[in-house]
């Protein structure tokens, strides 16, 4: 029971992320054995900020290794955000906080989602990168939202 605890008092510990909702895919590469390498396109909504889904695309490595989760994906990623009702702060923002994460290997390798606030232009930025536990990459993706007024419906 001490166990049971301890675990739930860990994880409640641990930041909430965005969870990402499937858009679609493409096949990239055809694989005899196990899945198709892909492209995949998700979405997911700012935790912190009503009013803004990120769309993310990103390649899913196939074959028998990626099928069984033991590939390791590729570093590359785009991302697109975009106001999508009234913008809202629901908690306070900090800057370079990771409002999406997602493994891209079986143990060492994350990518993930950052937002910045530029306040003097009233912008969100949002910012893509992969990362691994000994080297990182550069490679990087970067879109923002200026905050501006949503039109009410008639």
């Amino acid at each position: 029971m001490r166990i049971v605890k301890i675990l739930l008092g860990a994880l409640m510990v641990v930041p909430v992320f965005a969870m990402a909702e499937s858009i679609g895919e493409v096949s990239t590469v055809f694989k005899l054995m196990g899945p198709n390498d892909k492209i995949v396109v998700e979405a997911f909504d700012d935790p912190k900020v009503a009013g803004v889904t990120c769309y993310l695309s990103r390649a899913k490595t196939g074959g028998v290794k990626g099928g069984l989760g033991l590939a390791e994906d590729r570093a590359e990623a785009s991302i697109a955000c975009r106001q999508v009702g009234p913008i809202s702060f629901l908690e306070k923002l900090k800057e370079g906080e990771e409002v999406f994460r997602e493994r891209t290997s079986l143990v060492f390798k994350t990518m993930q989602v950052v937002r910045f606030f530029d306040q003097k232009r009233n912008t969100l930025v949002y910012l893509v990168y992969s990362d691994r536990v000994i080297e990182g990459s550069p490679q990087n993706a970067v879109t923002a939202i200026p905050i501006l007024p949503w039109p009410e419906k008639p």
